[in-house]
């Protein structure tokens, strides 16, 4: 028995020996290297560690799947749009953003997880300098190339926009994820009105468009309490996030990454990585409109 107890010692203490030489790994090299990639380049208006005093419902955030919790007492989301009420396409120096007439209740959502109707202000992307990564928020840390805000505020509580975005339940922002694939032809409207605002703080005008045309047409989506992701970071938002994502093709993709943050006369600046960084979950809870036993 001991000659055997000596030989089984002998074998573990190798076992250890080869163990100990075996160098850590904290992270594979490539998911390193798009991390550090990812977050290099980011505008200065993310570069930042951006908190607001004892914020606790920050965004963007991951959405882990399985942890989602599916209420049945989700509605189901519904959208009216007004495709008069399209105004015009501005370049703010960090995305473009396709505005809208708020002075009525004419392009709306009502519904879900909203105790009011919310007026449609404005919607804009967010994008990467490559497809690995460009949307704001993840879904199982998976990052897809650019995410769709359609900006909603509570008109029915507060006189304005501007009170609306301080206010805990003043704002509403329907999320879409989008994917490469076939192309959008609702969105190539779009992508083809992109030249002409190709630099900071050019406005045209744009009018007669629907929405509706951007969102899949699964009514599923999660739901959880946030904040802007730019300043001033209010934490005011209503999130519903798609749970599908829509198709575009790599052109579209590309003719995003056109786009400057710089002004007409400055030196070029391709408007790329143009997201907040995550946010850590806190206390909140993510609820699901379905029943989340399997992911995508």
């Amino acid at each position: 028995m001991s000659g055997v107890k000596v030989t089984a010692l002998g074998r573990l203490s190798k076992l250890l020996k080869t163990l100990r030489a075996v160098p850590a790994r904290p992270c594979s090299l490539a998911a390193c290297s798009r991390q550090t990639s990812r977050n290099a380049a980011l505008h200065p208006l993310w570069q930042s560690p951006l908190t607001i005093p004892g914020g606790t419902r920050q965004s963007p955030i991951n959405i882990q799947w399985r942890d989602s919790v599916y209420d049945p007492f989700l509605k189901p989301l519904k959208i009216s749009y007004d495709p008069t009420t399209c105004l015009h396409i501005w370049n703010n120096g960090y995305s473009f953003l396709v505005e809208f007439d708020d002075s009525a209740d004419r392009s709306i959502i009502v519904g879900g997880p909203l105790e009011n109707q919310y007026r449609l202000k404005q919607f804009h992307f967010h994008w990467g300098a490559v497809n690995d990564w460009g949307s704001e928020h993840t879904v199982d840390c998976k990052f897809y190339p650019a995410e769709l805000h359609l900006v909603h505020w509570n008109a029915v509580e507060y006189p304005s926009f501007e009170e609306a975005v301080m206010e805990g339940n003043g704002l509403a922002v329907i999320g879409v994820f989008l994917k490469l694939g076939a192309r959008h032809e609702g969105l190539q409207t779009l992508v083809d009105a992109l030249p002409a605002v190709r630099h900071k703080d050019t406005v045209i005008e744009f009018d007669v468009f629907d929405p509706s045309c951007l969102l899949p047409s699964c009514p599923d989506y999660w739901t959880y309490a946030g904040s802007l992701t730019t300043p001033p970071l209010t934490e005011s938002v209503t999130w519903i996030i798609k749970k599908k994502p829509i198709e575009v093709d790599e052109d579209q993709l590309e003719a995003f990454r056109t786009l400057l943050f710089s002004s007409h006369g400055e030196e070029e600046r391709r408007m790329v990585d143009n997201f907040r960084p995550l946010q850590p979950l806190m206390d909140r809870t993510v609820r699901s409109s379905f029943r989340p036993q399997l992911s995508p």
